[in-house]
């Protein structure tokens, strides 16, 4: 169905989106749908790695201050390093 199309229709299309949307917002929403497919990519792949490290989790080590030698921090999109944060916990020893 698409394939049929016409210059003059595909043209007709362009301008009532334009109207629609108006010129500005077009590159903004452009812009937001490509950060949000990076995000998206990011996460599936962050998904994936952690299937594959859940399996070996049992050959964790017995000392628990061994792995928060590193802070945690929130990953944002690749190349948007303003959203990264670091994670702040309450202190969940000194509860136990």
């Amino acid at each position: 169905m698409i394939g049929n199309l016409k210059p003059l229709e595909i043209v007709l299309i362009i301008a009532v989106i334009l109207l629609l949307f108006g010129a500005k917002k077009l590159p903004d929403m452009a812009r937001s749908l490509g950060k949000s497919a990076r995000i998206l990519k990011s996460e599936a792949k962050a998904m994936k790695k952690d299937d594959e490290t859940a399996a070996p989790a049992a050959e964790q080590p017995a000392d628990p201050t061994a792995q928060q030698a590193a802070p945690r921090t929130i990953q944002a999109a690749p190349g948007d390093v303003t959203s990264s944060r670091p994670v702040t916990e309450p202190n969940r020893t000194a509860q136990s």
